[in-house]
This record gives structure tokens, sequence and C-alpha cells, in this order.
């Protein structure tokens, strides 16, 4: 397994976009995006990849492009941010039992990471899941994220097939739930509603807090 690394060039055509972005863009990020929360969360949240000008340009998943808005609105709601808005990465702003990653570190061209991209930045997602308590809880943001944590968790895809709001009990202790990716596209075409999204937050709160009294 692998901790997460800042200068991991592991993929030539990530770590040479990446160079190519910090040329137009240098005051952007622009290197692997570190997770970010908790240390030691009962919710992880996996995404797809930074986008250009949010995390890749902010250095904090989710943070300053359309995505985030809904995704930090709701953890404040059900109490896992302190704060309803991520601006930037020294905003202040902090998670409370959660924590927020990727399932590829570095901004892909297009926002599309190849199958091998994935395959190869999975031992960081494997790191991470690894290192969650018994009974946490992952969130999935659409299907890649999703086939990107059954792969760090060792476990065929056929057995969990992705569904927004479906929950999947894992082999190696963890309750997987998914969800719509939080995209300005599918918010807009409305294929994931607040209320949507809301619904899975509350049913994992409810999951975590029946895991607590238990």
């Amino acid at each position: 397994m692998s901790a997460f690394c800042l200068d991991c060039r592991r993929c030539s055509r990530l770590a040479g976009f990446l160079e190519d972005v910090r040329v137009k863009h240098p005051d952007y990020h622009s290197r692997p995006v570190a997770p970010f929360g908790d240390a030691s969360p009962r919710l992880l949240i996996v995404g797809l990849a930074p986008g250009m000008h949010g995390a890749n340009r902010s250095g904090r998943p989710f943070t300053g492009d359309y995505a985030g808005v809904l995704l930090y609105q709701t953890l404040h709601k059900f109490g896992f941010a302190d704060k309803p808005v991520s601006i930037s990465a020294d905003d202040g702003l902090k998670l409370t039992g959660c924590r927020i990653t990727n399932a590829v570190k570095c901004l892909p061209p297009e926002n599309k990471p190849t199958g091998e991209e994935v395959r190869t930045c999975n031992a960081f997602l494997a790191n991470e899941l690894a290192s969650l308590a018994r009974n946490s809880i992952v969130l999935a943001l659409g299907g890649i994220a999703h086939k990107a944590v059954l792969m760090a968790a060792s476990q065929t895809a056929a057995a969990c097939k992705f569904g927004h709001g479906a929950r999947h009990r894992l082999e190696i202790g963890l309750t997987l739930f998914d969800s719509y990716h939080c995209s300005r596209y599918n918010t807009q075409t409305r294929r994931l509603t607040a209320a949507m999204f809301e619904q899975v937050f509350a049913d994992m709160r409810r999951f975590l807090d029946d895991r607590i009294a238990g």
C-alpha cells in the first residue's frame, strides 16, 4: 500500500499535463491533491479527480468549483463541516468525522482519467480504506469512484452494482454508499437534486448514529 505523495509522477500522461498547466496557471496548485478532513474519520467521501479550476487550483478536494457547492452545504447541514462553503485551502474550514479524497489524485485532461491511471492511483485509495476503523462508511460519488473503491477493497464489481442511494457491505468491514456525482451537469439536469443528495447523507448519518448507540 502507498501513502499519499505530493510529488507522485507514476502516471506520465498526468504528470506531463500538470507541467503544462503550471506554465499556463503558475498560481495554481497543479500537483496531486491530498485528502482533506478528519485524520480519523467515520465517513470517507471519494470523488473522481480534481477539477481544473477547482481542486487543481486550490489544492483542496471540491474547492473552488461548482461541484463543491452542494457537497459542502450538505456536509455542514449534517454536522460534518463547521462552515457551508469551502473557499480556499487556508479558509479555516474544518471537517469532523469526515475526510474527502479522489479516486485519482491528479487533474486528468478533459476530466477523464484512463483506466490505467485509476488503477495506478488505486494504491493510495487502498491505503486510505485500510486506515479506517471497522464499521466506518465510504461514499462513492459516481460510478468510477464506486469501481475504484471496490478495486481498493479487492472486491468484485459484480457483487456491488452502482446505484444512487445503494448500500453495500464490503468484506473489509466497511459499508459503501453510492450517490450520483454532485457535478454541475448532474445538478443542472436534475439527475441529482439537493433533496436526493441529502437523503443519502441522512441515511449515512442514521447508520453512523446507530453504530455509536449500539
